[in-house]
């Protein structure tokens, strides 16, 4: 079939958004448009900006309603195929894969640690084998307490069951015996040099002179770091053992323990040497058995290092899977910087829903399985990603939507209401649905003439001429006669039946005529810190704590608290 220039960009720019994770890219139609249309050659100016004008108008759906157009206006160009699931880990046996996932203990868990934390979980679901939670809390300056608390949380949310949790600080004796080992094999030693020095040393290749000394020597060393009146903090340092004239600089006699006299929150001041990343982690994979490690490449180093002590030891080191980092352009991903920023008092906690953090998710009622369905979809590749996180939200909204929308139960909730009388509309019994297919009625008003809706409604409607009130009635309206001493009255009944050709507009409602004490105040915070005040129906007061609803019109909220006033939700999304 022939495809006129503008209907077969459309066609490669939703092709290509489907393959992308819902964004087109123009310049990777050029191919694809000049074998179809090849007189574009001597016309490329005119092609780069209806390639663009396309993409842009694409890139504005939703990857959801992306593939839905792609598949009824161009079934026959559907060639789509969509990556299900994840790729096989090498070298992986059912029953036998342990993984792990090691943030430190900075702050709670934001979107940027869910994606490798999501691959880790997803593949021991796969091979039915274990991941567990590791606290790297060896770095005693750099802990907040409530990261004990906060990371298990976080851990147990998104896997959306219990999660073993190791903290690195409790197993310094297990470190301490395997320093000790590779000292007394000569796989380690003992270095006082000064850093500056060493770094000229190692940069030309050169042995410091501790490298050879005894293992006798290195031993009363290693004794002498742990000694109160022993090293000074800086004064010496435990370093491997490995080739002085690699090819790599990093992998030249690299550091294992450290002294550091700071005190710990867990172990206060019983230990002053502490390992290095690194070494934890070699010690701790040889350990527990760890057969795959899934982190950010630029840890493809630490990984070298790592099978190194392993080998040392005479060990298996896991199979290391490198993936690139996904980079979100519109908030800075440090725990410690917004930490900061929480402990200035510009955000309210971990869970301020202005915040990507994990428990900021959890409390707007988004369901992990969402950022887990997103880490599979982008899968396990070495390429850095750049998203703007108001895409990435798009992007995780859509995912979440699939989840909640067969689940939450539907209400009306009109925030700023203002009160409209629409003359001539009839007495009505009426009773709703909490869920279209899954919880008949349930929701019972009894309506007159008087309504509530939505301040942002009434000014929305003031240039149309009919209206549809929510499944109970269409009106008619009268620019002119709404403003009449103070009250809404340019508004008419005129039917019942819904008629989709005569309506301009279908805007949700509560009751006016009944006492409105017998109505829900409600509250819902906003993402950007603002609040929605607002009243909905009755049976709100029925949803218990924690449980999603959809606000109709309004969006997806859970119910959070009632604060002695009003009931306190928390929008997720549309």
């Amino acid at each position: 079939m022939d495809l006129s220039p503008e209907a077969l960009a459309r066609t490669l720019a939703l092709q290509n958004a489907v393959r992308h994770k819902g964004t087109a890219n123009a310049k990777a139609l050029i191919g694809g448009m000049l074998g179809a249309h090849p007189e574009f050659k001597e016309r490329m100016p005119e092609l780069a900006e209806l390639l663009e004008r396309t993409v842009k108008d694409v890139n504005r759906l939703t990857p959801t309603e992306q593939e839905a157009v792609l598949r009824k206006e161009r079934p026959e160009f559907d060639k789509t195929e969509k990556k299900e699931g994840l790729k096989p880990l090498p070298d992986a046996k059912m029953r036998a894969v342990v993984l792990r996932f090691e943030p430190s203990p900075s702050g709670a868990l934001h979107i940027g640690h869910a994606y490798p934390f999501s691959l880790n979980l997803e593949y021991a679901k796969m091979y039915d084998g274990k991941c567990m939670l590791r606290i790297a809390d060896t770095n005693p300056d750099n802990i907040t307490e409530e990261a004990y608390t906060l990371l298990p949380q976080d851990a147990c949310w998104l896997a959306e069951c219990d999660i073993e949790v190791l903290i690195q600080s409790s197993r310094m004796e297990l470190y301490y015996s395997y320093a000790r080992k590779l000292i007394e094999e000569g796989h380690a030693y003992v270095c006082e040099c000064d850093t500056e020095e060493f770094k000229r040393l190692k940069e030309k290749g050169l042995a410091c002179p501790c490298r050879g000394l005894s293992k006798s020597e290195h031993a009363k060393r290693w004794r002498r770091m742990g000694m109160a009146q022993g090293y000074a903090q800086g004064a010496a340092v435990v370093r491997f053992k490995s080739d002085i004239t690699h090819k790599n600089p990093a992998m030249r006699d690299f550091p294992l323990m450290r002294i550091n006299d700071s005190k710990h929150p867990k172990t206060g001041m019983k230990y002053r040497v502490w390992p290095l990343m690194n070494f934890s982690v070699a010690i701790d994979d040889l350990d527990l058995g760890v057969t795959h490690t899934i982190r950010a490449k630029d840890h493809a180093d630490n990984a070298k290092k790592q099978a190194l002590i392993h080998e040392s030891l005479g060990s298996k080191t896991p199979v290391a899977i490198s993936v690139g980092r996904i980079n979100f352009d519109g908030f800075p991903m440090s725990a410690s910087k917004t930490r900061a920023r929480i402990e200035a008092g510009e955000f309210t906690g971990w869970d301020d829903p202005r915040l990507p953090f994990l428990p900021a998710l959890r409390r707007r009622g988004y369901r992990p399985e969402a950022l887990r369905k997103y880490a599979v979809e982008v899968g396990v590749t070495r390429n850095d990603k750049t998203v703007a996180i108001e895409e990435f939200f798009k992007h995780i909204d859509t995912l979440d939507k699939e989840l909640v929308d067969a689940e939450a139960m539907r209400y009306f909730f009109v925030a700023d209401p203002v009160e409209i009388i629409v003359t001539g509309a009839p007495e009505q019994s009426l009773e709703l649905d909490l869920h279209p297919d899954k919880k008949e009625g349930g929701r019972k008003f009894l309506t007159h003439e008087r309504f509530l809706i939505a301040r942002r409604d009434l000014e929305r409607i003031a240039g149309l001429r009919k209206i549809r009130l929510m499944e109970c009635m269409t009106i008619n309206v009268q620019r002119k006669k709404l403003e009449k001493d103070g009250e809404k009255t340019g508004f008419s009944f005129h039917r019942k039946k819904y008629d989709k050709a005569e309506t301009q507009a279908i805007i949700h409602w509560l009751p006016a005529d009944e006492d409105r004490a017998e109505l829900v105040t409600v509250r819902v915070l906003m993402p950007d810190g603002s609040v929605e005040d607002g009243l909905a129906e009755r049976t709100v007061a029925n949803v218990k704590e924690g449980a999603v609803v959809q606000f109709e019109r309004f969006g997806f909220c859970r119910y959070d608290h009632h604060d002695g006033e009003r009931h306190v939700f928390y929008y997720g999304h549309r």
